[in-house]
């Protein structure tokens, strides 16, 4: 007879279902694992032989056998632990075959029978509601795995407790969502001194999630305006918060059993490699651009980037999404991320300055911005020149304006974008338009669209550099709550597009 009990196996966001099988027939004692299982699946038998038999349960004289199906499906990771402990307890008699088969479990199991969490809870519930069944997990995945809210959830501390709850000896009261409060950004508008131009870029990028890129001296403030971005981003969507958290529950970021309304804001350090950025490594785990989902990506030091890392963004900007291609697995990470791209003009930095610039003016900002290619360059729907703050600017008393006022301009324009593209599949902000629909939702006027149209000629922009013009134009004038395009929104639009003088384009 041969008992079953089911988990799931990862690839990408997708919790595939996996039917855990174990048979003990007549022969030579032995436990095998078969399936395509890696390393820590294998190791699953001496974890879970000795967790039952700190429970005073025996494996008997027999040829134990346990199959993953489907075979030709890599299994990976140490969360198999848990549903080969269920199959085994039920080829046992020990509990309920139409129990076990009713359950998608996940679990570490200690050599005592403690359940240890796991990444991945979150989606393997999502797993579990689509196919019918109940979670059974670590009792420190049981919050995060709750927050589906489409199935049950028992979160057990340990395989003793598994088998009294389902035996009906001491039930297991099913698991609460915990959802992580909503971070106050520390960081305030208010604290940035002059560099009002620079201010009004942030507020349009938070607006439309558009692409954005800082050039400027050192010290005059690129990185002070990016670490205040979240402090002016609406908190995530429900539907948002759930794909944001599913890719961090597989990258074990949901340390507080909790769902983080607060939109990511990740700045990996200009020597990450290709597979930390886009992801990859042994068993293709999320990259930076992913972990960034919904959010933010900054790059400090953008041009000090490898040009390999550098060119492998142009494809995830434009789609959304990245595909991590191996020679045993193809796994798909939604990345739909606002890039803000930090960079000094040149190699000294006083580029514009010629009392402090070095003698190799104007070809070492030639040679340094050079590292960032036309076509992604193109990718950047604003580009800012921000100029070393005054000391009399910086001698002013703090602006009148801060965080909370841009941000209640961002989150009316998000609001508006949400309801314009309701109904629209993988449409949520101005970023995300193109082709006839944008057409429609920009609709300039006559000045309007004459003005871009003369603009777009003289400075030969490409039609990806129109089409985002157009998008940052509907962000201004969404800001304004108005209705219609008109010239003053396109002209601001133009005005953020126009070759960088300090970066030399």
């Amino acid at each position: 007879m041969v008992s079953r009990a089911y988990t799931v196996a990862f690839q990408g966001v997708e919790a595939r279902l996996v039917e855990v099988q174990c048979a003990m027939t007549a022969g030579l004692p032995g436990f095998s694992i078969v399936g395509l299982a890696d390393k820590a699946v294998s190791e699953a038998r001496d974890r879970v032989r000795t967790a039952l038999g700190a429970m005073a349960i025996a494996l008997p004289s027999k040829r134990i056998t346990v199959n993953l199906s489907p075979a030709d499906l890599p299994k990976e990771g140490s969360h198999f632990d848990l549903p080969i402990a269920l199959a085994l307890l039920s080829a046992l008699d020990i509990l309920p075959d139409d129990i076990t088969q009713n359950i998608v479990a996940l679990g570490e199991l200690s050599l005592d029978g403690t359940l240890m969490p796991v990444v991945g809870a979150l989606p393997a519930a999502m797993a579990a509601a689509t196919h019918d069944r109940s979670l059974l997990c670590p009792a420190g995945s049981g919050a995060e795995a709750a927050w589906v809210g489409k199935t049950q959830v028992i979160a057990a501390a340990n395989l003793g407790d598994v088998v009294r709850h389902y035996t009906g000896q001491v039930p297991i009261t099913p698991a609460e969502p915990g959802e992580v409060p909503l971070i106050a950004a520390g960081r305030d508008l208010r604290e940035v001194k002059g560099q009002e131009r620079a201010k009004r870029a942030l507020e349009i990028a938070a607006a439309g999630r558009h692409h954005l890129m800082l050039v400027g001296t050192p010290g005059s403030g690129k990185s002070m305006l990016a670490a205040r971005l979240p402090s002016i981003l609406p908190p995530l969507t429900a539907s948002e918060a759930l794909e944001t958290s599913m890719i961090h529950s597989l990258a074990g970021l949901l340390d507080e059993g909790g769902i983080s309304r607060s939109r990511p804001f990740r700045e990996p350090h200009h020597t990450a490699s290709m597979a930390a950025i886009i992801g990859g490594g042994r068993h293709a785990r999320p990259g930076e651009v992913s972990l960034a989902h919904n959010g933010v990506l900054f790059m400090d030091e953008f041009p000090e980037f490898t040009r390999t890392v550098l060119e492998t963004l142009r494809q995830p900007i434009e789609t959304g999404e990245v595909m991590i291609a191996r020679a045993n697995a193809h796994v798909k990470y939604p990345c739909r991320f606002m890039l803000v791209a930090a960079a000094n003009p040149c190699k000294c930095g006083y580029l514009p300055d010629p009392a402090r610039a070095c003698a190799r003016v104007p070809a070492c900002g030639e040679d340094y911005m050079g590292r960032i290619s036309g076509p992604l360059m193109d990718r950047f729907d604003l580009r800012v020149d921000v100029p070393p703050v005054s000391y009399t600017d910086l001698n002013l008393p703090p602006s009148s304006e801060g965080s909370a006022e841009v941000a209640t301009r961002v989150a009316a324009a998000r609001a508006r974008q949400l309801t314009r593209y309701s109904g629209q599949d993988g449409m949520s902000a101005n970023a995300d338009v193109s082709g006839d629909m944008l057409e429609a939702i920009v609709s300039p006027d006559t000045e309007a669209r004459n003005l871009l149209i003369r603009a777009a000629e003289r400075f030969r922009l490409s039609a990806r550099g129109y089409h985002r013009v157009m998008r940052v134009a509907r962000t201004i004038a969404d800001l304004e709550g108005a209705a219609e395009v008109r010239r003053p929104h396109m002209a601001e639009a133009i005005s953020f597009r126009l070759p960088d003088p300090a970066a030399g384009r």
